[in-house]
């Protein structure tokens, strides 16, 4: 079994463990009326792992755990004050617990602070938000980073020693973004050039096509080896406005979220590679953590890691590994774990470019 894999079953693993044990605790399938609430709380709908696969596989997982509990959902659709509104709706509504995956961690902290005064815990889920929190799930933020850069680095070959790169990192109000760019230095620094760097407001596909046509006019095309892109949708952004620009053949592109766009653009060469972080296991933990919240029980079965705030509060926390997937191992990563089909991969126009990757 490889180590990825390993480790994915690993955590998933201990989560339904404890996802058992807290499915026996109090108020389970027992119809009281005074059933827990939980409120799932996202932050866009245009970054596509939130709703085709974050929602539904938390929803599933809390049910699972807890038959009788209420979940309610919202997105804010990139918008801060609607999430600010929307936990002051499920706070007034009496919800028991919220996992939360602020728009913007350092402005929802307010938000965070007003749950916790109504005695509220909210769960940071993927990104770490201000205010006093009771747990955290995400990936390692540093380590997604490292394996971008090291990917770009492999990707770039001879160019790699001395080779000019454009940067396009996340929101800079995302802890998240500030996490892998750090990660992504961490490899990248002494290695390459960084001819321009953008942080992307939030993370918007629209605006690394902007930055990256600004790249392209004032380094000139012949002139970037190689695109560090924090995610896919900006990856998307950056390959669109290479190709507007008529930049051939393309320089490597990295990426993160495993989107099936991206996917399809590592097959079609547009894009070298994506980091894959498993949905399952840290759905599993988010629900188990917000269900033991909600019941007033300790994270501590569920969570094994520990992270410190921004207010220097050590809390519970579940810390998994991420993925680098390339054309090499789609069939190994994202395939084996269902969460894409070469069917819907492997379009009728990538029919060549999936007979050569060795998907079909």
């Amino acid at each position: 079994m490889k180590a990825w894999t390993r480790d994915a079953a690993i955590a998933l693993t201990a989560v339904s463990a404890a996802l058992a044990l807290a499915a026996c605790g109090p108020g389970a399938g027992d119809g009281d009326a005074n059933a827990p609430t939980i409120g799932v709380l996202l932050p866009d709908a245009a970054t596509a792992r939130w709703e085709m696969h974050d929602r539904p596989l938390i929803e599933m997982k809390i049910k699972e755990l807890c038959g009788d509990c209420t979940v309610e959902s919202a997105n804010a659709k990139n918008d801060v004050a609607t999430q600010q509104q929307q936990v002051d709706a499920m706070i007034t509504e009496g919800v028991d617990a919220m996992l939360l995956v602020a728009v913007d961690a350092t402005s929802l902290g307010s938000a965070v602070r007003k749950a916790d005064d109504a005695n509220i815990a909210v769960i940071a889920y993927d990104r770490l938000v201000e205010g006093p929190i009771s747990g955290y799930v995400t990936f390692d933020g540093e380590e997604v980073g490292r394996l971008q850069g090291t990917a770009l680095l492999t990707a770039m070959g001879d160019r790699a020693d001395g080779g000019q790169i454009v940067m396009m990192n996340g929101d800079s109000s995302d802890p998240n973004a500030i996490s892998f760019k750090q990660g992504a230095l961490s490899v990248l620094d002494e290695r390459v050039r960084i001819g321009k760097a953008y942080d992307t407001h939030q993370w918007r596909t629209e605006a690394a096509n902007t930055n990256m046509s600004g790249a392209i006019s004032a380094l000139g095309a012949e002139n970037i080896d190689g695109v560090y892109a924090a995610n896919d949708s900006l990856a998307a952004g950056s390959i669109s406005a290479l190709k507007s620009n008529k930049v051939t053949p393309l320089p490597p592109v990295t990426g993160q979220d495993a989107e099936l766009g991206a996917l399809r653009h590592i097959v079609s060469g547009d894009q070298y590679m994506t980091v894959y972080k498993p949905f399952a296991p840290q759905a599993s933990a988010g629900a188990a953590m917000a269900v033991a919240a909600a019941r007033g029980e300790s994270l501590d079965r569920v969570a094994k890691d520990t992270v410190r705030t921004s207010s220097g509060k050590t809390v519970p926390a579940v810390m998994l590994t991420p993925v680098s997937v390339t054309v090499d191992n789609i069939k190994d990563t994202v395939v084996k774990d269902g969460v894409y089909t070469v069917q819907q991969i492997c379009t009728p126009q990538l029919t060549d470019a999936c007979n050569k990757a060795g998907l079909t």
